[in-house]
C-alpha cells in the first residue's frame, strides 16, 4: 500500500513539474489540460506512470511503424553507440550515412540521386524550398522564388514551411503578415480512387499559366493531406500536376514526410500515381520513431546546377546532419520494414478500419469516414474540445489524439486484430457520446 501511495505521489509530482516547466506543442504554458506520463512502451502499448496500459493508435505522430522497444532497432542503436554517437558532417563522412543514402536512392524513383540529410521534417521542407530557389538562381532566373501549393496542406512549423501551409484554416494565421507570400489553389475535389476531371486541375493550370515565371516549385503532400485536414485525393490529380510542372518549367516537391515508408499501402505515396518528383522529402517513419532524422532527395540535374552555379555550393548545414545513431537506426528500420509482410499488414489494417469505423458514418456528429492504407479518419461536423475528449480515450485503454474536427488513427503496422478492434470500438463509443455545445463537440453531460 505504501508503495502504491508513493507511486501516486510521484505521478502527481511529475505532472505538476511538467505543468510548471514544460511548454507542450500547440498549447499554452501551464495550461490546465490533461497530460499522461509514460513510464515505458513495448510493442503497440504505452505504459503510463499510474499503471494503466494504452493501445497506441497514433504511432507517436505517425513514426513508430514497428511499435516500441523493437529488439532489432534496439540492437542497431547499441551497436552504433559502441562506435560513435555523433560526428560532424562537414568534411567527414561515415558508413551509416553512406549506406542510408544508397538505400534511399535505391527505393525512390530513378531521377532522385542526391541526398541531403536533415534533422526534422520541417527542416527537410526548408531544404527543399531552398534547393528550388537556389536551382533557379544558379540558372540566372532569380525571379523564380515563389511557391504554389494546394489549400488544406501542412508542411511544418518553421518559417518557410509555414508559408506553404493552409493560409486560412491552418495553424499559422498569426504569422501571415510576416510569412513569404505564396500562391494557393483549392485542394482537389476528386477523391482517391476516382478520376480527375479537367475542372479539378484547371485552377492549378490557370495559375501556372499566369504566374509560372515567378514560381520555383509546386509543393504538395502526394495523395494524403495530413495535419491540414486528412483528405485523400485522386492519383490522377497528382499525375496532372507533374505534367503541368513539366509544361511550365516548374519543379515539383513531394512532401512524403507523413506518407513515406508504407503508410498509404505503397512504399511512397507518389507510387499511386506512378510519378517522380524533382525533390522528395522524407522523415517521421524513417527511423521507426527512434531518433529524429529526415532527408531531402533531388535529381542530379538539380544538384549539378546548384553546385556549378554561384556560389558553387548549397547553402545549408544542420549541426546534427546525418547523425550516425539516427542513420544506423534508419537503415535497420528500412530493412525491418522491407523484410516484413508490410503490405499485407497495411492491407489488413485498412480492412479492419473500414469495417470498424463504418458504423460511425451514421452518427449525428459525423460528417465523413474515410480510410486509406493504415490511415483511418472520422471527420466531425464541429471541432472537439480536446481537454474533455482526450481522457475519454484513455479511460477506454487507447491513445488517440484528435485535432480540430478530426478523430484519426495511424496505428503501428504490427498491431494485431484484437487491439485494432479495441481502437475501433473506442472511437465509435467516444464519437457516439458527443454532442455540440457553443460550436464545439463535448462528451454527453458536460456543458449542459
Amino acid at each position: 500500500m505504501h508503495e502504491a501511495m508513493s507511486e501516486d505521489a510521484e505521478h502527481r509530482s511529475l505532472v505538476q513539474s511538467d505543468r510548471r516547466y514544460i511548454w507542450h506543442p500547440y498549447s499554452a504554458m501551464g495550461a490546465d489540460l490533461p497530460v499522461f506520463p509514460v513510464r515505458s512502451a513495448h510493442g503497440v502499448r504505452l505504459q503510463l506512470a499510474d499503471g494503466r496500459e494504452l493501445i497506441d493508435g497514433m504511432s507517436s505522430w505517425w513514426c513508430a511503424i514497428h511499435g516500441y522497444n523493437h529488439p532489432v532497432l534496439n540492437a542497431a542503436v547499441e551497436k552504433q553507440l559502441a562506435d560513435m554517437s555523433h560526428v560532424m558532417f562537414g568534411g567527414l563522412t561515415h558508413r551509416p550515412a553512406v549506406e542510408l543514402a544508397e538505400r534511399l536512392v535505391s527505393l525512390t524513383p530513378d531521377p532522385l540521386q542526391s541526398v541531403f540529410f536533415a534533422d526534422s521534417g520541417s527542416v527537410a521542407v526548408e531544404v527543399a524550398m531552398k534547393m528550388a530557389m537556389q536551382y533557379w538562381a544558379s540558372k540566372g532566373m532569380r525571379h523564380k522564388q515563389r511557391f504554389l501549393t494546394i489549400r488544406h496542406g501542412y508542411h511544418g512549423d518553421t518559417l518557410g514551411a509555414m508559408s506553404v501551409c493552409d493560409p486560412v484554416n491552418g495553424m499559422h494565421t498569426l504569422f501571415s503578415d510576416i510569412l513569404p507570400q505564396q500562391y494557393f489553389v483549392d485542394s482537389p475535389d476528386c477523391a482517391f480512387g476516382e478520376p480527375c476531371p479537367e475542372s479539378s486541375i484547371q485552377p492549378m493550370a490557370d495559375l501556372l499559366s499566369e504566374c509560372g515565371q515567378q514560381i520555383a516549385a509546386v509543393i504538395l503532400e502526394p495523395i494524403v493531406q495530413g495535419a491540414g485536414g486528412m483528405q485523400f485525393y485522386s492519383a490522377g490529380y497528382l499525375r496532372e500536376v507533374r505534367s503541368l510542372c513539366d509544361r511550365y518549367g516548374v519543379l515539383l516537391i513531394a512532401d512524403e514526410i507523413a506518407t513515406g515508408f508504407g503508410r498509404t499501402g505503397k512504399l511512397f505515396a507518389c507510387e499511386h500515381a506512378g510519378i517522380a518528383p524533382d525533390i522528395l522529402c522524407v522523415g517521421k517513419a524513417l527511423t521507426g520513431g527512434y531518433l529524429t532524422l529526415a532527408a531531402t532527395l533531388t535529381t542530379n540535374e538539380v544538384s549539378r546546377v546548384i553546385s556549378s552555379g554561384d556560389p558553387g555550393l548549397f547553402m545549408h548545414g544542420p549541426t546534427f546532419m546525418a547523425n550516425p545513431l539516427a542513420c544506423a537506426t534508419a537503415l535497420a528500420s528500412i530493412r525491418l520494414l522491407l523484410d516484413s509482410p508490410w503490405q499485407e499488414r497495411v492491407g489488413r489494417i485498412e480492412g479492419g478500419m473500414r469495417a470498424g469505423l463504418e458504423s460511425c458514418r451514421a452518427l449525428a456528429p459525423v460528417r465523413d469516414v474515410r480510410v486509406l492504407g493504415a490511415i483511418g479518419v472520422v471527420e466531425l461536423k464541429a471541432p472537439l474540445d480536446l481537454g474533455q475528449v482526450q481522457p475519454m480515450f484513455v479511460e477506454r485503454g487507447v491513445w488517440v489524439r484528435p485535432f480540430g474536427n478530426l478523430v484519426y488513427l495511424m496505428p503501428p503496422f504490427v498491431i494485431g486484430d484484437a487491439d485494432l478492434q479495441t481502437l475501433m470500438d473506442a472511437v465509435t463509443a467516444v464519437v457516439k457520446g458527443l454532442h455540440e455545445v457553443s460550436g464545439r463537440l463535448v462528451p454527453e453531460g458536460i456543458g449542459l
